[in-house]
């Protein structure tokens, strides 16, 4: 038998996930930058509301960033052990109540304290949802769901603060936060309806079966593939949120913008890096994830050694932003990518290895934002520095993996529940791998 598909060579035939669950997996991204962000524009009121300091309402931001931090180190590993549904039912269900705390804190402490449970079990979404697409797919496809992940996750922290601004208006800081909650809520119904196993008991079971041999799934992540994919990952992350952090302080102080002009050409900048990161979904049907990943980070490279040169001499600061947008641009090319080729070095350890990249993500990007600003508000040079080094370091890490192998294939087969998978797939022979499938599948598997 021999289904006929389109082999072109920008076509590759494999596993595809399925809309509805792409949009919970784009959900479960979302969440996460919303709940740090929605609520910014309700600060100056929230000092005369809660009757506290500045200093301790910027501490419920830090909570969550905090929370964001430490979760993926337990729900990732904890999906491997027992699944990936469980530890996600949970961390949504907690991730409600936590904003609805939050939002009807009485007092600062309270408040702080939900912010912080409420980023620690959001990380769950986040470092689940990776692990999840590592599960059903890999190589190609899997830079390309990642890449369309980051569209989100790139609008996410942009399209915020703007909203945030309409909400906090006629609703108040509080009215932000229960966005968040309605968020929350429709995060824990989508992964009720629609999310089912990926990490099933016999996948679990032929893991363990393989530890006996191959040793500890954990040694996957000290591995020098993963390893470097992660520093290129993380540390081209910590670039982008460097950029960040200096970014009212160079359009406005430097070049002289208005909060408005600001808004706009910070939002040039992130439809930049949504344009890139679409490109890079398509690109990846034609090319490898590894030749992109390099393109990107070349260009962020370069990018960010102008930023300092143009820094250092002195020139009109104006002439900053085609530099700053090549980086946003280039980091689009490179975020989905070398997630995705992190993931496909650790096979066998898909959570774990999901927790390593959001736990350094947002490590080394909390360390990189205050450098920006040690030299004051009129000057780009520490951002010029801390964009060279961090850009230096992920590539470094990126030459160190080498040209990956052949992806490996999602290990255990597919899930329980066939409404998971939507395959198109050529069959060429009937080989059979452990577990007595056909090695290469065809099946259209539906809800």
């Amino acid at each position: 038998m021999t289904t006929a598909v389109d082999q072109s060579p920008c076509r590759d035939a494999a596993p595809r996930i399925p809309l509805g669950l792409l949009a919970t997996l784009a959900l479960l991204s979302a969440v996460a930058p919303f709940s740090t962000d929605l609520y910014l524009p309700g600060f100056p009121e929230m000092v005369a509301d809660l009757r506290t300091s500045p200093t301790n309402v910027q501490l419920t931001l830090t909570a969550c960033l905090l929370g964001l931090a430490i979760g993926p180190l337990v729900f990732g590993p904890l999906s491997d052990r027992i699944g990936r549904v469980r530890p996600l039912l949970a961390g949504a269900a907690f991730c409600v109540l936590a904003s609805l705390a939050a939002a009807l804190a009485p007092t600062i402490e309270v408040l702080i304290a939900a912010r912080f449970v409420q980023g620690f079990t959001g990380a769950a979404g986040m470092v689940i949802g990776r692990a999840i697409v590592s599960d059903l797919v890999t190589g190609r496809t899997a830079a390309r769901v990642f890449s369309l992940l980051m569209l989100v996750g790139g609008l996410a922290p942009v399209a915020a603060p703007l909203a945030g601004g309409f909400i906090v208006g006629p609703l108040g800081w509080r009215g932000a936060l229960a966005v968040v909650l309605a968020l929350s809520v429709a995060m824990l119904v989508a992964v009720l309806v629609v999310v089912r196993e990926s990490h099933t008991a016999a996948r679990r079971a032929q893991l363990h079966e393989q530890k006996a041999v191959g040793g500890s799934p954990l040694r996957d992540l000290t591995r020098r593939a993963f390893v470097g994919q992660l520093i290129a990952f993380s540390f081209s992350f910590a670039m982008m949120m460097a950029y960040i952090s200096a970014s009212p302080f160079i359009y406005q102080n430097m070049m002289g913008l208005s909060s408005a002009q600001y808004g706009a050409a910070f939002g040039i900048n992130a439809l930049g890096l949504l344009l890139s990161s679409g490109l890079s979904a398509r690109l990846t049907a034609c090319h490898e994830p590894h030749r992109i990943a390099g393109v990107g980070l070349a260009i962020i490279l370069s990018a960010s050694a102008t930023v300092l040169t143009l820094a250092v001499a002195g020139v009109p600061a104006g002439w900053l932003a085609v530099s700053l947008l090549a980086a946003a641009c280039g980091m689009g090319l490179v975020y989905g990518n070398t997630t995705a080729l992190a993931q496909a070095a650790a096979p066998r350890a898909s959570g774990t290895a999901s927790a390593a990249l959001g736990a350094a993500q947002f490590l080394f990007a909390a360390a990189a934002s205050p450098l920006v600003g040690l030299g004051g508000a009129h000057t780009a040079t520490p951002l010029g520095i801390v964009m060279v080094c961090a850009v230096s370091i992920a590539c470094a890490g990126f030459v160190a993996t080498g040209r990956p192998s052949a992806s490996p294939q999602p290990i255990g087969g597919w899930p329980e529940s066939p409404a998971q998978l939507d395959v198109s797939v050529a069959i060429s022979g009937d080989p059979t791998p452990p577990g007595g499938a056909p090695a290469t599948r065809a099946f259209a598997a539906r809800r």
